[in-house]
């Protein structure tokens, strides 16, 4: 059925796809390594994370024809809901930067070199720090005897771009802001508001990476996690429609939304989704069937913007999360394609106007360049009051949502 409403969620710490990410270990040599940078007197505003500390980024200087465009990407990394969660969230290195390495690798979209990037490898870079525990988007504080806490992701993107403009944002011909899950989300709250700190003769878009998650019921019958998102957007904000160009790349079959969402362990008591949620060539024909039902949700939800005049697609039918930022999903040998492009290509045609943008997967499991980034064993799944693992790098989730009514032009 149509949906009458968007729920984008996020995840806490940063996610990888089904694949590992060995490759980049195994190629540390050629790894970029960009360093922070902390926003000088923040603090004067009241643009600060959680805990008081100051906002940070790390700019990559672009170079050559790209020296007066640039990237902004903004960090992922889920949500806090109530005072208890952010208060234990300002002791880490998503609610504060005292916590954060002050070293990022960049890669992906954010990759400097020209045959892993191709269209943004010599453009202002920037990565933006994410420890306000609300995608950039609350300014309000909790104050007690014992707690102190500062929602102040609204001023920490505005103390970030102000503080980018001396270095060149204040002239630049060219922007495209992104980010992933939790940062996804971030551009939808920013898309907009960006265009009125650059010039109006810049050419700015925006594009969410599995930020694009829906409002729908679990296997259960159940809308398991909307009490979170009501007290996740009581504490923090609201939304307003974009009009900026948008881009939305997605996976119709999320694997944190499927995990989370879709068959949350209060949904399956007795285990009944285990090797399928552990590897999707596991799942029973009925359980393909169900799948192919959320998928069908999120492509009848997709409906109005994929008539947009300037919208972008690229929703493919992948197990994973989070793709613009993995080198290996972005743009490579091996990277899933949906008509013989990549991700990368398909962002680039959009943004440059060279050509069509809007591509939509057929039903897993048709796409065989989704092959990699299946798991054949993931081993053990743990409880629900653990922390799920996935790839070879442990990955904490936590989820959170925000009622999105989205008018994209």
């Amino acid at each position: 059925m149509m949906m009458s409403a968007l729920w984008v969620v996020l995840m806490l710490l940063g996610v990888t796809p089904w694949r590992s990410i060995h490759c980049l270990e195994v190629k540390q040599e050629k790894r970029l390594l960009v360093a922070m940078t902390l926003v000088p007197h923040a603090g004067s505003t009241g643009a600060v994370c959680l805990d008081g500390s100051p906002p940070a980024y790390h700019l990559h200087e672009g170079l050559g024809s790209g020296a007066r465009n640039w990237l902004l990407q903004f960090e992922g990394g889920g949500w806090c809901n109530d005072v208890a969660s952010c208060a234990a969230r300002s002791k880490t290195r998503r609610g504060s930067t005292r916590y954060m390495n002050k070293l990022e690798v960049f890669s992906g979209i954010l990759s400097n070199d020209s045959t892993a990037n191709p269209d943004f490898y010599d453009w202002n870079r920037v990565k933006l720090r994410y420890c306000d525990g609300a995608s950039f988007g609350g300014d309000s504080e909790f104050l007690n005897s014992t707690t102190a806490l500062y929602f102040r992701g609204q001023r920490i993107w505005k103390a970030i771009v102000l503080d980018l403009l001396p270095k060149g944002l204040i002239q630049a011909d060219k922007v495209l802001l992104s980010g992933c899950s939790a940062g996804g989300l971030a551009t939808f709250l920013h898309c907009d508001d960006l265009t009125r700190f650059v010039p109006e003769t810049a050419t700015v878009k925006c594009i969410s990476d599995a930020g694009f998650f829906l409002d729908v019921r679990d296997v259960s019958g159940q809308y398991t996690i909307r009490s979170f998102f009501s007290s996740l957007v009581s504490l923090q904000h609201a939304l307003s429609y974009i009009r900026t160009p948008y881009f939305i790349l997605n996976s119709a079959y999320d694997v944190y939304q499927f995990h989370h969402i879709f068959v949350p362990p209060s949904a399956d008591p007795r285990g009944r989704w285990y090797s399928c949620k552990l590897n999707p060539m596991a799942c029973s024909p009925i359980q393909i069937a169900i799948l192919q039902g959320f998928r069908n949700e999120m492509l009848e939800a997709l409906e109005s913007f994929e008539g947009s005049q300037n919208g972008g697609l690229f929703i493919n039918s992948c197990f994973t999360h989070c793709q613009s930022e993995l080198q290996e999903a972005w743009f490579g040998p091996s990277s899933p394609r949906l008509h013989n492009k990549t991700i990368a290509e398909v962002v680039g045609d959009w943004y440059f106007g060279r050509g069509m943008a809007k591509e939509v997967d057929c039903p897993y499991p048709c796409d065989s360049t989704c092959d990699d980034l299946i798991p054949s064993n993931q081993g053990r799944e743990v409880p629900s009051t653990t922390p799920l693992r996935i790839c070879t790098i442990g990955c904490p989730l936590f989820v959170i949502c925000l009622l999105l009514p989205l008018m994209i032009i």
